[in-house]
């Protein structure tokens, strides 16, 4: 057990993007953190399937670095806005952050948004300007703006005379001063133990937590994380938990404590004042429960979480081909894991309450942080349809208010026109605009989230796939009105079959297929995007029937289009209100609600 005087407890935050999680290898290896057998991953931080296939990561991770005889506990935080709640509780944990900047790109939107979190919480950051080799990059010029965005953010005057450092995460090196010579990252270690205060606490003291964050297995259950703030804890101990919602008190043995070296987990006879450390043996902890000694009762201020501000309907998959690819299909199956899903995912809000016996609605920071559990539960075997994602809506003194993003946008000159444009028309307001000496444009708008809804698809079609856009929850601000949807309608299929080239080549003019030839298809799945606004019910399984003059075989020569194929995030950006995506471990569709026609005329006049 260290100690606190050789303890430091620091965050990296940054925006999406700007490397955290490249730096951390690079401390990690520097630390030989790995064993000289072990083959060594990009990214071993982001350990979940999904956050290397996206490039993302989701989920705040813990590890813990020795440097010379000095503890250092690193939390490598999420950079997507969808995943603030996580920023916001490890900030608590730690006693300052490493902010990274992109020495190109300069402060971001997700940069004001952690950055002000921190500043908030009385944290004195250390600013790491990251990847100061790549072509382009200004480190002087980031630098600048850093300064001007804590300034603007109300940073005090101790916050202000900020700690800075020069480095890359991907080549392996840091430096003070830009004419030091590229060595390694020991300059950035020096720097945290100069910097970054010890904890502060007791060993002596009764022992004190709060539960910042929450995890779970099937063997060990739930698990509490958090900083001790004083005092010790043995394995066996009995520790009271107090209720942050009730300021109840229960008692309870601790089953288990856990804590990191290098990316691995490890089992702790004790722990003390300073350490991050998972504590199991309490099955209900909840976050911002306070743990502490039986014999002084002391509860924590509660800890404010985020309010999702978006939903949408999980329901059963009625769809003709139900039950082919997936395991589990009843409703009790999709409850029963998201209510697992719930015990460890705090920000994530299950309503059962929708008067439905086959539809449970789940609430969200964002369609990204949604889509997530979605394609977790597809890879585990789920089989489910959901719903157009619905933002939150609130009342405030009578009056509907609704969620606002700031969107933050780079394009090529010549595509700004069409994007101001079309975010105006989508109830976004311009706050700023700049055009750089390479021709691109940066703007920032303040935007109704049901104004982005459906809009990176078609942003990434205007600006021939080289735009980019970043958006952060700003405020909910009273309703702007109707906003326009998908100008253009679905190609729906009017009956059941497998898909023919000679039926594709036929209506191909008639709008953009999302399917291939020979794709098994029923009645009121959508095949493709219509190229007019209105719907179009095609028979997209049509044989060419055969007389003496023509055969079969010719429809080999029939050259198509190739179909945009669908992927999650594109389909949930597609669907209007009366359709559904189904979901299902090898394939995603998407359909209308009513899968027959005659239906879905009842429906419309209804």
């Amino acid at each position: 057990m260290y100690e606190p005087k050789f303890i430091r407890n620091v965050a990296i935050i940054a925006h999406i993007d700007h490397g955290k999680t490249t730096l951390m290898d690079s401390l990690l290896r520097f630390t030989e953190s790995f064993r000289d057998n072990e083959e060594v991953v990009e990214r071993a931080m982001d350990s979940f399937v999904l956050e290397r296939e996206r490039g993302i990561t989701i989920f705040a991770k813990h590890t813990s670095l020795i440097f010379e005889e000095y503890k250092i506990n690193l939390i490598d935080t999420p950079g997507h806005a969808d995943f603030s709640g996580e920023v916001e509780r490890v900030l608590g944990i730690v006693n300052s952050v490493l902010l990274l900047i992109d020495a190109k790109e300069g402060p971001m939107p997700q940069t004001r948004f952690v950055l002000s979190q921190a500043l908030k919480a009385g944290l004195r950051p250390i600013v790491i300007l990251n990847k100061i080799d790549r072509p382009h990059a200004d480190p002087e010029h980031a630098l600048n703006k850093t300064f001007d965005l804590f300034v603007e953010l109300g940073a005090n005057d101790e916050q202000l005379d900020f700690p800075y450092i020069y480095a890359s995460g991907l080549t392996g090196f840091a430096k003070r001063k830009l004419e030091d010579p590229t060595v390694d990252m020991r300059p950035l270690f020096e720097m945290i133990i100069e910097e970054v205060p010890s904890p502060l606490g007791s060993l002596d003291a009764p022992f004190l937590m709060q539960a910042m964050t929450l995890s779970y297995n099937d063997f060990t259950g739930r698990a509490a994380t958090g900083r001790i703030l004083s005092g010790k804890v043995t394995k066996g101990d009995t520790l009271t938990r107090i209720d942050a919602a009730t300021g109840h008190p229960t008692n309870h043995k601790i089953s288990l404590i856990e804590g990191y070296l290098g990316l691995k987990k490890i089992a702790l006879p004790e722990a003390g004042v300073g350490d991050i450390v998972s504590i199991f043996g309490i099955p209900d902890v909840m976050i911002g429960d306070t743990l502490c000694h039986p014999d002084h009762i002391q509860q924590l201020p509660p800890i404010k979480l985020g309010e999702p501000t978006v939903s949408i309907e999980m329901m059963v998959n009625s769809s003709p081909f139900v039950g082919r690819e997936g395991k589990h299909v009843t409703m009790n199956k999709i409850r029963d894991r998201l209510m697992k899903e719930k015990r460890s995912n705090i920000s994530l809000k299950i309503d059962d309450s929708t008067g439905k016996d086959d539809s449970i609605r789940v609430s969200g920071r964002g369609e990204l942080h949604l889509s997530v559990i979605i394609e977790t539960m597809r890879r585990e075997g789920f089989e489910f349809a959901v719903s157009k994602p619905q933002v939150i809506m609130k009342k405030v003194d009578g009056k509907d208010h609704e969620p606002f993003e700031i969107a933050h946008i780079e394009v090529r000159d010549e595509y700004s026109g069409a994007t101001i444009q079309e975010l105006s028309q989508r109830k976004g307001s311009l706050k700023s605009l700049t055009t750089n000496e390479h021709g691109i444009t940066s703007m920032e708008f303040s935007i109704p989230t049901r104004g982005l809804m459906g809009f990176r698809n078609e942003f990434l079609t205007m600006t021939k796939g080289e735009g980019i856009l970043t958006s952060i929850f700003d405020e909910y601000a009273e309703t702007k009105g109707p906003i326009p949807g998908r100008k253009l309608g679905s190609l729906i299929a009017n009956c059941a079959g497998k898909t023919t080239p000679h039926a594709l080549f036929l209506l191909q003019d008639r709008g953009h297929f999302f399917i291939d030839p020979g794709t098994e298809i029923y009645e009121g799945m959508i095949v493709g995007e219509h190229s007019r606004e209105n719907d179009l019910i095609i028979n997209a399984a049509r044989e060419k029937h055969l007389t003496n003059v023509r055969a079969a075989g010719n429809d080999e020569n029939v050259i198509l289009a190739p179909p945009r194929i669908l992927t999650l995030e594109s389909a949930i950006d597609f669907i209007q209100n009366d359709e559904l995506i189904e979901i299902t471990p090898k394939s995603i569709r998407i359909r209308k609600i009513h899968l027959k026609e005659v239906d879905r005329k009842r429906g419309g006049r209804q």
